[in-house]
């Protein structure tokens, strides 16, 4: 059998490799959502958008902390020893990815939520207002409508 890929598959010993790595800097919304639920111990949730954004909606629980603030406020906002979940705007937005890489910086354990305030949304989860608790329904092209997981 002939292999017809343009670029073969990498062997399993470095696949392995690959996505252990990736899943160790990166989180979706679900498992977030799930940790929060949980109320898993240590995480911090960091909301690395603007003042307005902020005020448009975030995750509940999260922190808010721009990214130009974390070097001068991050020891104040997040405990040490914490691991910190980082989150912007969504896929089109790489304020996650600057964040976390700050927290890095720092010395904190840190992931980067794929999808961000976005998906958060459009997964039908929980957002905190200024006026309280809301939810909009999920976006089926994201999320099964009856759950809040993809079951993956």
């Amino acid at each position: 059998m002939t292999n017809t890929f343009a670029v073969p598959a990498a062997d399993p010993v470095t696949a392995t490799a690959h996505f252990l790595a990736r899943l160790s800097f990166e989180t979706d919304v679900s498992d977030v959502y799930a940790d929060l639920t949980a109320r898993t111990p240590g995480l911090v949730v960091v909301d690395s958008r603007g003042a307005a954004a902020w005020g448009q909606g975030r995750l509940p629980g999260a922190v808010h902390l721009p990214t130009a603030e974390i070097a001068a406020l991050a020891a104040e906002v997040v405990p040490a020893g914490s691991t910190v979940v980082t989150y912007c705007w969504g896929p089109g937005c790489n304020g996650a990815t600057r964040a976390a890489l700050e927290f890095a910086r720092l010395g904190y354990p840190v992931k980067e939520m794929l999808g961000g305030y976005e998906y958060w949304v459009r997964e039908g989860l929980p957002v905190m207002t200024d006026t309280g608790l809301t939810r909009r329904p999920a976006d089926e092209l994201t999320a099964p409508r009856s759950t809040i997981s993809c079951d993956c």
